[in-house]
């Protein structure tokens, strides 16, 4: 078994904070082992003055880390799974997850003012077309504005009063201890999240057996069979982050409750459909969810969406 490991990561605050977090449990788990930190900037990282849904979506703050795999410049990238496409680089693998932190996403506003509270004309900052459909649904009242750039910026822009309310995932302000911002955490049924959203997963060479076996400890059974659930809508559908999807299979004693939606990004037409399931049919339950919305109507929505 190597002694040595190399973890590609962005070098956003967040993902060094995903990054490090995985190195210290690594050297939890094997004493001895020397692991290195690969910071790389992403064409994500870059491009800044764009809607992420314009420019390529989220697979574009993977594909230097995915190539640092790939020439061997690393043996390993920490990813937000939600930022991984359905259909990954060839050669690559996603086969170990940390534990789900908190999926839902957070309200946070001036005044801490919730979402029902805010003024009508009020500006709303998110860069996701899925917050966008959820939040004119329950708010055509609501001005949204796109807003891009790490959680600092983002927060920055709030208090500068560049908006009015903003829309991020709460697991990334809990990891950055960030959570005293947060005005509103955004539940189900009402408010689904981005599949996977709170869970990090850690990519490798499919070809390298010495990796994966040092991440095997880490593994938590739970958010992969969540994580497998979910992904398998958004592959069914083949839906980027130009499509507004949201999906979420809550777990419990043996089985997995699953709802999805597909909306249009002005929030005036949703689709929703659930099921349940056992675990070992994790993949099969998602597929199911993914064809209840297709015949309701989900693939006329995707394709009027997606570039021709």
């Amino acid at each position: 078994m190597t002694d040595r490991l190399r973890i590609a990561t962005r070098k956003s605050a967040l993902a060094m904070w995903q990054a490090r977090h995985v190195r210290d449990l690594l050297q939890r788990e094997h004493a001895g082992l020397e692991v290195e930190l690969v910071p790389i900037v992403t064409e994500g990282d870059r491009i800044l003055d764009q809607p992420l849904a314009l420019i390529g979506g989220k697979g574009l703050f993977l594909k230097e880390l995915e190539r640092a795999l790939l020439d061997g410049a690393a043996d390993l990238a920490v990813h937000s799974m939600k930022d991984v496409p359905a259909d990954m680089a060839p050669g690559l693998a996603v086969e170990v997850v940390l534990p789900r932190a908190n999926p839902f996403d957070a309200w946070l506003s001036q005044g801490h003012v919730g979402l029902d509270e805010l003024p009508p004309g009020s500006r709303v900052g998110t860069s996701s077309l899925r917050r966008q459909s959820l939040l004119l649904s329950a708010r055509p009242d609501l001005e949204v504005a796109d807003l891009r750039g790490n959680v600092d910026t983002r927060l920055r822009k709030l208090t500068d009063g560049q908006y009015d309310a903003i829309i991020l995932a709460s697991a990334g302000l809990e990891r950055l201890g960030l959570e005293r911002h947060i005005s509103q955490v955004l539940r189900p049924p009402d408010w689904l999240p981005a599949a996977t959203q709170g869970i990090i997963g850690l990519q490798h060479r499919a070809d390298d057996p010495a990796t994966r076996r040092l991440l095997d400890p880490l593994n938590d059974e739970q958010a992969l069979v969540q994580a497998r659930c979910e992904r398998a809508v958004t592959r069914r559908l083949q839906a980027t982050c130009q499509v507004p999807l949201a999906v979420y299979a809550e777990p419990e004693i043996g089985k997995l409750e699953l709802h999805a939606m597909v909306g249009t990004p002005d929030g005036t037409r949703q689709l929703v459909a659930h099921a349940a399931g056992p675990w070992s049919e994790a993949e099969a339950l998602g597929e199911a969810v993914a064809e209840q919305l297709l015949r309701a109507g989900a693939g006329e929505i995707i394709a009027a969406l997606l570039p021709h």
